[in-house]
Parts: C-alpha cells; sequence; structure tokens
C-alpha cells in the first residue's frame, strides 16, 4: 500500500501560457496501485515517464492510457499531473504519463518526436508493466494538440519504431488543434511561417484514425472552442468518429482539473471519458 499526500491546485491560472498552482487543496489519499517512475525511453534528461498501475491487476488485462501534460509546449512536468495517473489507474487503466523535451530547448517537431518516441516504448514495453495492447492516448492543451499530432500523422510513430494501427482512440481536452501561431514565441516555436501547416492536427485527418473523443470547458479563456469545432468537422468530413464534450463551467484547466477528486467546476470528465472507451475501445468493434 502506498500512502500519497497528493498536492492539487485548486485554482490554475493562464492555461497553457502560465500554469501557477496558486490555491492548494491538499488531499490525503490511499492509492494501492503501484508507480514506477523516471523510466527513460531516450537518453535527454527529459524523456522519462511514470506508469501507474491499478491494484491487483491480471497481467495483460488493462487497457493503456498515455497523458501528455499542457503547459504552451515550455513548461510543466508529469510530476505536477500525478493526480491524472492516480485517477485512471483507479478507474481500471495502466496510465502513463511522459515528459517531452520543451521550448526553448527544442522546437517543433523535436517535442512530437518525443511524444512519438514515449508512445513507441510503451507499445513495445507495456506488457511488463500489466498493460494489454489497447491503448488510448490522451492529453490536455498543448499536450492535447501532441498526442492529437502522434495519432493524426502515422510518420511521427513510423519514425519512432512504434505501431500507428496500434493506437485505439484519442481523448483530448481544451486542445489547440487548428491555429495560426501568432504569439512571438509561438510563432519561433513552430516557425518558419511556411512550416506552420506541419502543425495543424486537421491538416492530417483522413478518416483512417481512431476515434476521436474532444472535451473543451467553455469558459477557456486561452485555447478557442473554434479549435474543436473545426478538427470535429475535418473528422466528419471523412467519414471519421468523433464525440465532443462541450462543458458549461471550468475556464482552460478545467477539464484536467476534474480527474482530481476535489473537482473543483464539477465536471463529469471522469466518466464522460470511461464511457467512451468502454463504447469505442473495450466493446468488440471492427475497425
Amino acid at each position: 500500500m502506498k500512502l500519497l499526500l497528493i498536492i492539487f491546485a485548486t485554482v490554475l491560472l493562464g492555461g497553457c501560457a502560465k500554469l501557477m498552482f496558486a490555491t492548494a487543496n491538499t488531499t490525503t489519499l490511499t492509492f494501492d496501485g503501484d508507480i514506477t517512475e523516471n523510466i527513460a525511453y531516450g537518453t535527454a534528461s527529459r524523456q522519462k515517464l511514470d506508469i501507474f498501475v491499478p491494484e491487483d491487476l491480471d497481467e495483460g488485462t488493462a487497457p493503456v492510457v498515455i497523458f501528455f501534460h499542457g503547459g504552451r509546449w515550455s513548461f510543466g512536468s508529469k510530476d505536477q499531473y500525478q493526480f491524472v495517473g492516480i485517477r485512471l489507474a483507479s478507474m481500471g487503466y495502466v496510465a502513463v504519463l511522459p515528459n517531452t523535451r520543451l521550448y526553448p530547448e527544442v522546437k517543433f517537431p523535436t517535442f512530437v518526436d518525443d511524444a512519438a518516441a514515449a508512445v513507441a516504448w510503451i507499445q513495445n514495453n507495456i506488457q511488463k508493466y500489466g498493460g494489454s495492447e489497447q491503448l488510448i492516448i490522451s492529453g490536455h492543451s498543448s499536450g492535447a494538440h501532441i498526442g492529437a499530432l502522434v495519432v493524426a500523422d502515422e510518420s511521427y510513430l513510423k519514425k519512432a519504431g512504434g505501431d500507428p494501427q496500434g493506437i485505439d482512440a484519442f481523448v483530448g481536452m481544451n486542445g489547440p488543434y487548428d491555429f495560426t501561431p501568432k504569439a512571438d514565441d509561438l510563432r519561433d516555436m513552430f516557425g518558419p511561417p511556411e512550416q506552420f501547416d506541419k502543425m495543424v492536427v486537421t491538416h492530417y485527418i483522413d478518416g483512417g484514425e481512431p476515434p476521436f473523443a474532444l472535451m473543451y470547458s467553455s469558459n477557456d479563456k486561452t485555447v478557442h472552442e473554434q479549435n474543436l469545432k473545426r478538427l470535429k468537422a475535418k473528422i466528419e468530413s471523412v467519414d471519421g468518429q468523433v464525440s465532443t464534450y462541450i462543458y458549461d463551467k471550468g475556464e482552460h484547466t478545467g477539464t484536467v482539473a476534474a480527474l482530481s477528486w476535489a473537482n473543483p467546476d464539477d465536471l463529469p470528465v471522469a466518466d464522460d471519458m470511461q464511457a467512451f472507451i468502454q463504447k469505442y475501445v473495450l466493446t468488440p468493434k471492427q475497425r
């Protein structure tokens, strides 16, 4: 048994632009599963991941959820999101939280390459930790953008030695999937301008993707809802499967905050995620 002290901010200011754990809600809880931290999937210092395994797991039976954290592609760490790993493991999944390298150390597409390398490592090794071959990629904000690119543009995972067909679903929370960089740091991060098209998720959607779940807190002042609408429209235009969840409460971080036990906006994100995975991943299907 592991007794963990989870410190989670009930106020997350500025979302991807500036993440600040300003007002902490301290919750003591027991997590009877296993956590393995800082497993290297590459040679760089940030190319590490944590694995959260449910209690009493029968080997090879739990679907795997990979969660990429937000932070404007330039800050944040998996260590701040342990509550996500614990919540997902408590829901019956093997949860994996990778770090990727950040701007300005690297620029696009290197952080997406890192994410693909993490996914490939997980595909090749997760059964040692009790995970099944069923794999869901998830993320919040910039992490949702990175995860969606790995799913939509198969070249990343192929280059990393992974299997694009081994991804069964995507769950994105308040992700900036389709936008043109305007701020100086973003233009430098994703530039030069002739390369901007390469970072737009919708440009890669062709109908061959697994089902997408797109979640959004409607009071988000950081990522416009237009990102979700454009991606949804593109998926539907090629007869893909997409489910959307628009919550009338919560700001930019509301969807990911809902995976904490505090759930400050009382959003049903965990239940919606569970139902989506049950329908599109755990129910026998043809793809």
